[in-house]
């Protein structure tokens, strides 16, 4: 299995808004890397004090950062050629769109997967399938709303949903979840 794993926080309910971006790549079915960026957003100073308290990043915290335009290519060469898998894809994948329009850069073909369709489809007798209620059940502990850990945590809960699965390709889970796989 080779995939990355991809999480955004936002600093407003603007789509182009990503104030921090973690991805963590997993080569041979084993997570290889994990990195984090802190961006300053379109937005800057401004943030939203809903999204604050969601994930404490604060205007003070990206005011020397680079923009997402800056580290958009460091990591898209992380990420080349795997499958995008995200906990509750549609916002990530929104967020990417949207900060890519924003820049007026072009967007990869890329094909992604929600880690949320994985868990129902591998432990569909829990309660919740949200990214907290499932690294609980996991006992895999996290610091929740910061992107980098949100990433590892949705690469570890992906890679134990494929192993229930017994899908260990990249074939095996395009077949497997054909209809559940986007395109960027």
């Amino acid at each position: 299995m080779d995939f990355c794993a991809i999480d955004f926080e936002t600093a407003t309910h603007e789509r182009s808004s990503a104030c921090e971006m973690g991805i963590c790549i997993v080569q041979d079915s084993k997570i290889v890397e994990t990195k984090t960026w802190l961006i300053k957003p379109p937005s800057f100073p401004y943030f939203n004090p809903f999204n604050v308290n969601v994930h404490g990043i604060r205007a003070d915290d990206v005011k020397d950062a680079p923009t997402f335009d800056e580290i958009w290519y460091e990591a898209e060469e992380m990420m080349y050629g795997t499958l995008m898998i995200a906990h509750n894809a549609g916002f990530d994948a929104g967020v990417l769109r949207g900060c890519l329009e924003y820049y007026g850069m072009f967007k990869p073909k890329l094909n992604y997967l929600c880690s949320i369709q994985l868990a129902k489809k591998s432990w569909n007798y829990l309660p919740k399938y949200g990214l907290k209620n499932l690294a609980e059940y996991h006992q895999i502990s996290f610091n929740h709303h910061r992107a980098g850990a949100d990433a590892e945590v949705c690469a570890k809960i992906s890679l134990l949903a494929f192993e229930k699965l017994l899908l260990s390709s990249n074939e095996e889970v395009s077949e497997y979840m054909k209809s559940k796989i986007k395109v960027l």
